[in-house]
């Protein structure tokens, strides 16, 4: 089968997974490659710099095909910044025949309408935020959360007959000068793109695997160098994704304004505060700086998951990934803290970071070549093999409409 890579552009590294599908729906990872971003490569989670972030690129892509010994067929992109909207749509119809069973032509309809209408509000939004009317956006990712007919949730609405539907669909926009900033960088790379993917989707998809009947639930929680990007999954259905400013960087940004040293010592004094290599009096300071941008970083996290106001109770499981996460101050800030008091969380949130070897369908030599880091990298294959193969022909909602909810 052909080989996938999946390209994690981030603000602070670029990294690259390269693997062959199975058969059987699992992923054979081939190589791995990582390559460190110049500052100004990148800005608020987005392509700043083309040539700059093509060279980064490459040195990442030269280790990753060393290791796996060929090159890559085709490649998915993640894409992730505060422009990217992500939300979750309910729609409601009732049918003029309820008596005639439902069709595949049927549903593409109400597919297709939904997607328009949600690129609508996405516009706007976008337009909004950045003061520009004329902003264009393009869908990158869209799924099917649920679906009842008259009040029963079913998982294949073909054949069934009723005259109340209701879908609840996930869609996701990104400003088309984004997207074609990525697009231009895999042809300066001579990379074939198969699809360009919203990084916390594409992180739920490592998680959910190739079960399309997973029940998984959990907030999960990317924190990058220059964003964190957060979705909430409900019983196997992303149910929406935000994203916002704050980042790895910044805490290095603000350790350097408190101590007064330059950003790369800052950022080696961040990368050491768990290694026992700081002197006391250095690691105070650095922790005094950390909890300062944490408290901000967690209004973040507040403010965003207040906007999920369509669902009566977050998952309490919470799954940390992206290189941020590494700060056990961070982890330890999100376990004990009143954080989540506010939220509708049944009791304390359960903080721990993703995995990598508890993540299904994947087939690796060396386990340890992969952290938290790579989830997203991971999340971006998985969703070139939805894209490539739709989902196994079963007779499933998600396996039969794959190819619909496809851009």
């Amino acid at each position: 089968m052909s080989t996938i890579l999946g390209l994690d552009i981030g603000t602070e590294f670029v990294k690259a997974v390269l693997a062959r599908p199975t058969k059987k729906g699992d992923l054979e990872i081939l190589g791995v490659g990582k390559a460190k971003q110049a500052e100004g490569n990148m800005h608020a989670g987005a392509v700043a710099d083309i040539p700059a972030v093509v060279a980064t690129c490459e040195d990442a892509l030269v280790k990753v095909e060393e290791q796996a010994g060929e090159r890559a067929s085709l490649t998915v992109v993640g894409i992730a910044g505060e422009l990217i909207k992500g939300n979750t749509t309910t729609v409601r119809y009732s049918r003029k025949n309820p008596n005639k069973p439902i069709t595949e032509s049927e549903m593409h309809e109400i597919i297709v309408k939904v997607q328009q209408k949600s690129g609508e509000v996405a516009k706007k939004t976008v337009a909004l935020e950045t003061g520009n009317d004329n902003v264009e956006v393009r869908l990158i990712n869209s799924a099917i959360v649920s679906l009842t007919i008259d009040g029963y949730k079913i998982s294949n609405p073909v054949g069934f007959k009723g005259s109340d539907v209701v879908i609840q669909f996930y869609t996701a926009f990104a400003p088309l000068i984004h997207v074609a900033a990525i697009e231009k960088v895999c042809a300066e790379l001579n990379l074939d793109l198969l699809t360009v993917a919203v990084e916390p989707f594409a992180v739920c998809r490592a998680c959910l695997g190739d079960d399309l009947d997973s029940n998984f639930s959990g907030v999960v929680i990317d924190i990058g160098g220059g964003t964190t990007d957060l979705a909430v999954v409900e019983d196997g259905g992303v149910e929406g994704t935000k994203m916002f400013s704050i980042g790895g960087r910044s805490f290095t940004h603000q350790i350097a304004e408190s101590l007064g040293v330059d950003f790369n010592t800052a950022e080696e004094y961040k990368l050491n505060y768990d290694t026992g290599k700081l002197d006391d009096r250095i690691k105070a300071k650095v922790e005094t700086a950390l909890s300062r941008n944490i408290s901000v970083w967690l209004t973040g996290i507040e403010v965003a998951l207040e906007e999920f106001n369509n669902i009566s109770s977050l998952p309490r499981n919470v799954l940390l990934c992206g290189g941020g996460a590494s700060l056990s101050l961070l982890q330890e800030t999100l376990a004990i803290s009143d954080w989540y008091t506010k939220l509708p969380f049944s009791r304390r949130p359960v903080i721990h970071l993703i995995d990598v070897k508890d993540l299904p369908n994947l087939i690796m030599k060396d386990k340890t070549l992969l952290d938290h880091s790579f989830a997203t990298a991971l999340g971006l294959l998985r969703v070139g093999m939805d894209t490539l193969a739709g989902a196994p022909e079963e007779n499933k909602l998600k396996a039969k409409l794959a190819k619909l909810l496809q851009n």
